[in-house]
């Protein structure tokens, strides 16, 4: 059982007791309106950034036939204030055998994690908006200490205030100040890091145009430093990150575009056993969208700037084309995704070519979390299908390679996993998983996860090389 400080019972009590009133609600209000017309409840639209939900009403029912909480579109000030509540309950339970090849000692029973969200949506006559979020997250059953994706006890998560008004050209413009999850495009280089216990976020200043076809962002940003207590959080005054990110959304048979350019500082970065002011740039491009029963997604990063003494040229390859048969029984969808992203070829030059991904989603490959897109190839073939509307299962095989024997293998934090050791064998390894998601309603979310690694040559030849196992079960509840 996960031991909490006493605030995080009665985080968690407080929690529970909302998110039971916003599920016990509909059935009370559709009795309360037995004797009316039938009514059709809102609905709300769960994002993965909570403060990008969407609650959608029926436009032609009076108000007060609405069958929804009274959390969400609270009317407040004759109408002139909207406040809307929300949160989230992740309970999960995880173990892995062997992790890191053997090299780190298993949970002898596991770990189980938890994660807590409230949060408070105010918005003043829909041009000024002010997003409170708050997080708590607790583990128990780690061998070692936890690390800081699994504990932060009591933290801002997002905390911000927006202003928006509409221009003549139908475009809308957008300035938000403060904390905020940032996320872009297919999460390669920027993500809230859904994979952990705790997620990332960022100190920043985002000014946005939009429109039904077109956004572009432009932002500075600082990440937040997570330590495990109640409000302790801060930022890391070595790393900046700013960039402009234009996305034209896909429309009928035309594909999806975005084309982005980002700034990375660091004063202390580290690439092998040299650290130093890392200044990198990466200019992307990203395809994306469906035709038929087809879809795609295409991405392509070069990236330069300096780094110590060294110039970096360095870049990666991304893409997963799939294609659904929904006619066929359990509406399978085929899919292949092949990446591959530059490593160093030889240290002792004036180039840097190790490919840089910024702020990656955490599971970037699979659920086991120990290799990330630093001097790699894959394939990665996988099959989905839909036993029910409800239950989706997906199968997948990962084969990895490195891309340079002179350079080695990292996590996805960057780090380096195991160095080149004098092996010359590319093989790291191949993983198979298998996935079932449950949704019994858009509320509730319950995952079983299974992963197995087998190590190839080169993890074999350069240390411990036990297989891997790995099982998470998750439940997730929002509100």
């Amino acid at each position: 059982m996960v031991t909490a400080q006493p605030f995080s019972h009665l985080y968690l009590l407080t929690i529970t007791v909302v998110a039971l009133w916003s599920a016990a609600w509909p059935g009370f209000a559709a009795a309360q309106n037995a004797d009316k017309e039938e009514v059709v409840p809102c609905q709300t639209e769960y994002a993965l950034l909570r403060y990008e939900d969407q609650v959608r009403c029926p436009d032609a029912l009076p108000e007060s036939d609405l069958p929804f909480p009274p959390l969400k579109n609270i009317a407040l000030a004759s109408g002139h204030l909207d406040l809307s509540l929300g949160g989230e309950i992740t309970e999960r339970w995880e173990k892995s055998w062997s992790p890191e090849f053997a090299e780190q000692p298993g949970d002898p029973d596991g770990t189980w994690l938890q994660r807590l969200t409230f949060h408070a949506d105010l918005k003043f006559d829909h041009n000024i908006r002010a997003f409170v979020q708050l997080i708590s997250a607790v583990e128990a059953g780690r061998a070692g200490p936890p690390s800081p994706v699994d504990r932060n006890d009591l933290a801002l998560q997002n905390a911000f205030v927006e202003f928006s008004v509409p221009t003549a050209t139908e475009t809308r413009a957008m300035l938000r100040i403060g904390r905020q999850e940032l996320r872009y495009g297919s999460a390669r280089l920027i993500d809230v890091r859904e994979g952990t216990n705790v997620r990332r976020t960022f100190d920043a200043a985002l000014i946005r145009l939009s429109n039904e076809r077109f956004r572009i962002d432009g932002f500075v940003a600082r990440p937040i430093q997570v330590s495990p207590g109640a409000f302790d959080d801060h930022p890391n005054d070595d790393i900046t990150l700013g960039g402009i990110y234009a996305t034209r959304r896909p429309s009928g048979r035309r594909l999806g575009l975005d084309i982005y350019w980002l700034y990375y500082r660091q004063d202390t970065a580290t690439f092998g056993q040299t650290t130093g002011d890392e200044r990198r740039y990466s200019l992307g491009t990203r395809l994306f969208g469906r035709t038929a029963e087809w879809d795609y997604n295409i991405e392509a990063i070069a990236q330069f700037g300096t780094f110590a003494d060294q110039r970096i040229t360095a870049w990666t390859l991304a893409s997963e084309i799939g294609r659904s048969f929904p006619a066929l029984p359990l509406a399978p969808r085929i899919a292949l995704s092949a990446n591959i992203a530059s490593g160093d070829s030889d240290p002792r030059d004036d180039r840097l070519e190790a490919f840089n991904a910024l702020f990656p989603r955490g599971n970037y490959f699979y659920e086991i979390t120990i290799l990330g897109p630093r001097n790699f190839y894959n394939l990665h073939p996988f099959l989905v299908l839909h036993p029910s509307p409800r239950l989706t299962v997906t199968a997948d095989a990962n084969f990895f390679w490195r891309l340079e024997t002179a350079d080695g293998v990292y996590r996805p934090n960057g780090s380096l996993l195991r160095g080149p050791g004098g092996s010359q064998a590319r093989y790291v390894g191949t993983t198979v998983s298998i996935e079932a998601a449950y949704s019994p309603s858009p509320a509730l979310e319950l995952v079983l996860t299974y992963s197995h690694l087998d190590p190839g040559r080169f993890i074999v030849e350069t240390g411990p090389s036990e297989p891997i196992d790995f099982v998470s079960i998750e439940a997730k509840w929002r509100f």
